[in-house]
């Protein structure tokens, strides 16, 4: 058994808000590169999509805040670390700005959003989720944080062959 900070929202032992971040992160990172596809281009296309990867991003965002919560809160471990709070608050402040963003679009219409307050957003959002993740990151690599450090009786070892095909041989644990 572990003596790591354990995530509190998993399923079958796998933490799940690291499988969620993914995606707001691509959401509002895409929301950046058609803000700045946009500038260059002037096409309406591009302010369309940056609207609804925003709003897309703030969503699942606040799903993988939910995850993200019952370990923080779950776990007093993982609250007595000085980066979980920075992760959050960064995140949190990263939402905050996108809903900005979402709304200054719907109410200035999408292209009129974007130039030049919306593209200042998304740049700021980016650079604060590269903030956030690398304080998830040193969560994870110096604290621990839901890491496994032996391997339970009920999951196999599995290791790549030195074979040429490239097979996959499981190892009795």
């Amino acid at each position: 058994m572990s003596n790591n900070p354990v995530s509190t929202a998993k399923i079958a032992g796998h933490p799940i808000h690291p499988m969620l971040i993914p995606f707001p992160v691509a959401f509002l990172v895409g929301a950046w590169a058609t803000d700045l596809t946009y500038w260059g281009t002037n096409n309406g296309f591009w302010a369309q999509a940056s609207i609804w990867l925003i709003a897309a991003g703030v969503v699942m965002a606040l799903v993988a805040a939910l995850a993200g919560f019952t370990d923080f809160f779950g776990e007093p471990r993982i609250r007595g670390l000085d980066q979980a709070w920075y992760h959050m608050t960064a995140n949190l402040t990263a939402v905050v700005i996108s809903v900005g963003n979402f709304f200054l679009r719907f109410g200035e219409g999408a292209e009129a959003g974007v130039l030049p307050w919306g593209l200042v957003m998304s740049f700021v959002v980016v650079g604060i989720l590269l903030f956030s993740g690398w304080m998830g990151w040193e969560m994870v690599y110096r604290g621990h944080v839901a890491v496994l450090d032996e391997p339970t009786p009920t999951a196999p070892q599995v290791r790549r062959s030195e074979a040429p095909s490239g097979g996959v041989r499981h190892h009795p644990a």
